[in-house]
C-alpha cells in the first residue's frame, strides 16, 4: 500500500527509496518484528482467558510434555496478523502473486484455526475431522496452483522446473494442477506434524521462508536470472516483502514460543506457514527446491509414513515415536537439544537449496 509513496518521487529523495523491493522487504520486516513484539503479550493474555485448560496434551506422548498443560494454543493469530499487516503495508497490492500466497496462507490458517478451536472448546485432541481439513485444503491449493500457471509466462505454464538445469523443463500439462496441489497441501502438513516441541517449527520456516524470498526476488530480476542460470518469472520479486515479513513475525512469535513456551502457535500458525511455503514455490516453479530447504519437514512427514505403513504389515515399529523428534525424545535427548539440531539442519539445507541457483 506504501509503494503508492512512489508517487511522490521525483526521480530522487526519500520517496524513490519505496520502489526498491529490498528496502520494503526491510520495513516490511521490522513492522511484523514490532507487532509481534506489541501485540504478543496481550494475545497470550486473552488467548490463556479464553482458552482456561489451554491445548489438550496427548496421553501417549512423552511424560515430558504433560508439564505443558495449560498452556494457550493459538499462537498463530500472532503470526497471521504480523504477516498480513506487514505485507498488506509494504508489497504492491496490485501483484497477483501477492495475493496468491496471502490467500493461501489465509486459507489455510482459517483451517487450522477451526481445527484448534475444536480442540480447546472440547478438550480433546481430535479437532476437525481428517477428511474435511484435507478436503479444503486441495481446493485451496488447487485455485492457487490454477491462479499461479494462469499468470505466469506462457513458456513456463504447467511446466515443472528443475534445480541447477537451466534449460530442463517438463511439461506436465493438466497434472500440473494435481502436482501443484501436493506440493502445497503436503508442505501444510509436514510443517504440522513438526510443529511438537516448543520453537521447533517456527525457525525452520522462517530460514525456508527466508531462502524462497531470495529465489524469488533473483527469478523476478530479468538480470539476476539470466545471470545464474534460472528460470526468469516477472513479478515474483514482490513475494520477497512476504516472505521477510513471515522472518519478522516468526521472530516475534518466537520471543514468546522459545522453551518453555508460553503460547503454542497451534495448526492455526503450522498450517498457514507450510502452505505459504508451497504456494510460494509454486509460483516462483521452484518446488523441488522446497524439498530441499523444507527437508527437515520432509523428513518428519515421511517418519510418519514409514511408521504407520510399517506398523500395519509387522505390527512393530521402526521409530519409538513418530513424528521423528518424539524418537530422539524417546531416546533421551532434551527438548533444546532436539531444537537447537534441527535448526541447524535447516540451516544447511537452505545453503544448500540456494546453491541450486547455479551461475553459467
Amino acid at each position: 500500500m506504501l509503494y503508492l509513496m512512489t508517487e511522490f518521487a521525483d526521480g530522487g529523495g526519500l520517496f524513490n527509496l519505496f520502489k526498491y523491493i529490498t528496502f520494503r522487504a526491510g520495513l516490511a520486516f521490522m513492522t511484523a518484528l514490532l507487532f509481534g513484539f506489541i501485540f504478543g503479550r496481550p494475545l497470550i493474555d486473552f488467548l490463556r482467558r479464553k482458552q482456561g485448560k489451554g491445548q489438550p496434551i496427548r496421553d501417549d506422548g512423552p511424560q515430558s510434555h504433560l508439564s505443558k498443560a495449560g498452556t494457550p494454543t493459538m499462537g498463530g493469530l500472532l503470526i497471521l496478523s504480523a504477516l498480513m499487516f506487514s505485507t498488506l503495508i509494504w508489497a504492491r497490492l496490485d501483484n497477483p502473486y501477492v495475493w496468491i500466497v496471502m490467500l493461501v496462507t489465509l486459507g489455510f490458517g482459517l483451517i487450522g484455526f477451526a481445527d484448534d478451536y475444536a480442540k480447546v472448546t472440547k478438550q480433546n485432541t481430535k479437532g476437525v475431522s481428517g477428511r474435511v481439513r484435507m478436503a479444503l485444503g486441495l481446493l485451496i491449493a488447487a485455485l492457487a496452483t490454477f491462479a499461479a500457471a494462469y499468470f505466469q509466462p506462457a513458456e513456463l505454464t504447467n511446466q515443472l522446473a528443475l534445480p541447477v538445469f537451466k534449460d530442463a523443463l517438463v511439461n506436465l500439462g493438466i497434472f500440473f494442477v494435481p502436482f501443484g496441489m501436493l506440493v502445497i497441501v503436503g508442505s501444510a502438513n509436514a510443517v504440522n506434524l513438526t510443529d511438537g516441541l516448543d520453537g521447533l517449527a517456527i525457525m525452520p520456516v522462517m530460514i525456508a521462508g527466508a531462502t524462497l524470498g531470495v529465489i524469488a526476488y533473483v527469478v523476478g530480476n530479468f538480470q539476476f536470472a539470466n545471470y545464474l542460470g534460472v528460470h526468469f518469472v516477472p513479478r515474483t520479486g514482490e513475494i520477497l516483502i512476504f516472505a521477510a515479513a513471515l522472518f519478522g513475525a516468526g521472530l516475534g512469535f518466537l520471543w514468546y514460543n522459545a522453551p518453555p513456551a508460553a503460547v503454542f502457535m497451534g495448526d492455526t500458525g503450522s498450517l498457514a506457514l507450510g502452505g505459504a511455503l508451497g504456494a510460494i514455490a509454486v509460483c516462483i516453479k521452484h518446488e523441488i527446491v522446497l524439498a530441499i530447504v523444507g527437508g527437515l519437514f520432509v523428513v518428519e512427514a515421511l517418519s510418519v509414513i514409514i511408521q504407520v505403513l510399517y506398523y500395519k504389515r509387522t505390527k512393530k515399529r521402526i521409530f519409538l515415536m513418530a513424528p521423528i523428534h518424539h524418537h530422539f525424545e524417546k531416546r533421551g535427548w532434551a527438548e533444546p537439544q532436539i531444537v537447537i539440531r534441527f535448526w541447524i539442519i535447516s540451516l544447511i539445507l537452505a545453503m544448500v537449496g540456494l546453491a541450486t541457483l547455479k551461475v553459467r
